[in-house]
């Protein structure tokens, strides 16, 4: 409250005082993304277990905080194809940021238990207006699926299945990000396996089997990917 002086003709003035402004709150991204709050809420997916659906209205974004995600996507004809596998630290569903009613275009399903934070669309939208930290994390994630989805459409076009599969491999065990690639990926089946690299079940045993014996991977039940295996990668 101001201060009051009284003035000799009885008139009052308030003199003026120093009013300290409240700070702003520093915004820490990492933990908007690991705790609940307000539009955000975490939810636990066993294996298999599905996050949203094809055609559900979108309302919300997902961030994976651990486990993996399968996105896959089924024709009228009811053929099913798995469009990407992600993991911990991605997004997705971020297509209900495009529109106020948009619909899902692929299901989302847990590969191995999994942990998401679900955000709602009108919370993502604040963050990214108000909190530049976050929008720049946001951006960098859609970038890096933007040249993600252009090197898969590369691959599908000029490298034999073996490549694509070995590719597939790769990525599943993080190679190439900025952590410590995974020596034992996710246990994941030869079918989806075939889809991902456009191919059938009897191609990617085949192809298994090689890296097997050629020391690029150890496989009964789990994949255990070993580094040579960017050999056939890289050959050409």
């Amino acid at each position: 409250m101001p201060k009051i002086t009284t003035l000799s003709r009885g008139t009052l003035r308030a003199t003026s005082i120093n009013i300290p402004l409240k700070k702003k709150r520093n915004f820490d991204p990492a933990a908007f993304l690991a705790t609940s709050g307000l539009g955000r809420v975490i939810v636990h997916l066993a294996n298999k277990d599905l996050a949203f659906s094809q055609g559900d209205h979108a309302d919300s974004v997902f961030y994976i905080q651990s486990g993996r995600i399968r996105l896959s996507v089924i024709a009228r004809t009811g053929k099913e194809a798995t469009v990407a596998l992600l993991g911990a630290g991605e997004f997705c569903g971020e297509e209900c940021i495009a529109s106020s009613h948009p619909v899902r275009v692929a299901s989302a399903s847990a590969i191995t238990p999994t942990v998401l934070l679900k955000i709602d669309r009108k919370e993502m939208m604040r963050a990214l207006h108000q909190e530049h930290t976050f929008s720049d994390i946001f951006v960098s994630h859609l970038l890096a699926r933007n040249a993600r989805v252009q090197e898969d459409l590369v691959d599908q076009l000029f490298n034999s299945s073996e490549k694509r599969l070995a590719r597939v491999l790769l990525l599943l065990a993080q190679f190439g990000k900025e952590k410590a690639p995974e020596k034992v990926i996710p246990k994941i089946s030869q079918e989806v396996l075939a889809e991902m690299v456009g191919t059938t079940r009897a191609r990617v045993n085949f192809f298994m089997n090689r890296f097997r014996k050629l020391g690029f991977i150890e496989y009964n039940g789990s994949i255990e990917v070993h580094p040579s295996l960017l050999s056939v990668v890289l050959h050409d």
